[in-house]
């Protein structure tokens, strides 16, 4: 069978929406179906801070106060990842860019690796509080499960519901922080002709099917545009 139009490209790809549009999920399938790796920013800010790298130390120490980890220590943190072998074919980036400088950041990291492909995922704010209250997640690595996982297929840890999902004040200002600091990082990237917008409230499969035939289009509109 011939792969898509596409399919062998590189895949430099964002994943941008709100908490509870299923991009951890979707980021996943994604990366399985290329061959590159997911980086989700929450999984190697844990591994520098075990490993004690200086940025690692850094983060540590921002973390320990109770602060947001600073974009200097982020960017070093995701273009040390974006250096390893992995990423030769590309990568799907997880939790990155959050604001306008990490994103002018990753533009210049990306210099002569092909294009970038941004994807939006929009899902109702109704539909994003139900999916919240019913999120689950590993107790010892954090990793988030489908409802009807019981074991963590990452580690194989306790699946427990997150305790902070389940009050309606907490999800209600999370939303309110992803759309003030998304708008700018929308507004950046909304132009480029290989942004693309999806329904994110579809079925999984649906939303995966919609996510490649995006990715395609978009690594299409790079090449012609060459």
């Amino acid at each position: 069978m011939q792969n898509a139009p596409g399919r062998e490209k590189r895949v430099n790809l964002i994943m941008i929406g709100p908490p509870g549009a299923g991009k951890g999920t979707q980021a996943e399938r994604i990366a399985h179906e290329r061959s590159v790796p997911r980086i989700s920013t929450g999984d190697i800010l844990r591994e520098a801070i075990q490993q004690g790298t200086p940025l690692g130390l850094r983060a540590k120490a921002i973390v320990e106060r109770g602060d947001l980890v600073s974009d200097d220590v982020m960017i070093g943190v995701v273009q040390e990842r974006l250096e390893r072998p992995d990423t030769r074919r590309g990568f799907v980036l997880d939790g990155f860019p959050r604001t306008v400088p990490q994103a002018e950041a990753l533009d210049e990291m990306l210099d002569g690796r092909g294009p970038l492909i941004i994807i939006e995922m929009v899902v109702p704010a109704a539909e994003l509080d139900k999916r919240m209250t019913a999120r689950r997640i590993c107790r010892d690595c954090g990793t988030n499960a489908e409802p009807a996982d019981t074991k963590c297929s990452r580690c194989g840890g306790e699946i427990v519901a997150r305790a902070d999902d389940g009050q309606a004040a907490v999800r209600t200002r999370r939303q309110g922080v992803y759309t003030r600091q998304t708008k700018p990082i929308l507004d950046y990237y909304r132009q480029r002709p290989t942004f693309r917008t999806i329904n994110g409230e579809q079925e999984p499969d649906r939303v995966s099917a919609a996510l490649t035939a995006a990715i395609d289009s978009a690594l299409e509109t790079a090449s012609s545009s060459r």
